[in-house]
């Protein structure tokens, strides 16, 4: 059998064509009611081309949100580590660092926490965008996990975690995605 919409030949059992993303009718009933992408896809399937096309721009996003986290990240905790050691100028926290809590070094233990959080923040992201870029089918969950994770980072990452859930969570996009996984 051959793909209607680009000629393509089609193995029995494909749902799509793999070339172009037309439902090939051969694994799936289709659906009743009109299609809003025309004749030959049913109800709530998208084309591969366009789901595609959604999840590498998230993809992109991803990375630019590892490569922001990464450079504003090491700016505060220069910043941070600077005024904590009394170097902070005229807002110089030179009281902040003797005798806090047990003694000098105390604040110097949150530093290191600061700097664990944001690896794993951007190890994260950059593992989102990775998996949704080479279609892994690991991806599509790394990318939810992180989108719930980045929900609560003000302005950026609230909208990257919207827009991951939503395009991720949609039925059309995860069977696409799904249908796309390698």
């Amino acid at each position: 059998m051959y793909c209607s919409g680009c000629g393509q030949a089609l193995v029995a059992g494909q749902d799509f064509c793999p070339r172009c993303g037309r439902a090939s009718g051969l694994g799936m009933p289709p659906m009743a009611g009109p299609s809003p992408y025309g004749a030959g896809f049913p109800l709530g399937v998208l084309p591969l081309a366009q789901v595609e096309r959604r999840v590498n721009a998230l993809a992109v996003g991803w990375f630019v949100y590892a490569g922001l986290s990464a450079i504003g990240g090491l700016l505060a905790l220069a910043f941070a580590h600077a005024w904590m050691s009394g170097h902070g100028g005229p807002w110089n926290g030179h009281g902040f660092g003797h005798n806090f809590l047990y003694g000098p070094a105390m604040p110097f233990f949150f530093m290191k926490f600061a700097r664990v959080a944001l690896f794993i923040r951007v190890a994260l992201a950059l593992a989102a965008g990775v998996g949704l870029m080479q279609k892994a089918s690991w991806g599509r969950w790394v990318a939810i996990v992180a989108a719930v994770i980045v929900l609560l980072h003000p302005i950026l990452g609230t909208a990257l975690g919207i827009w991951t859930l939503v395009v991720l969570l949609s039925a059309p996009n995860a069977a696409g995605y799904q249908a796309m996984a390698r």
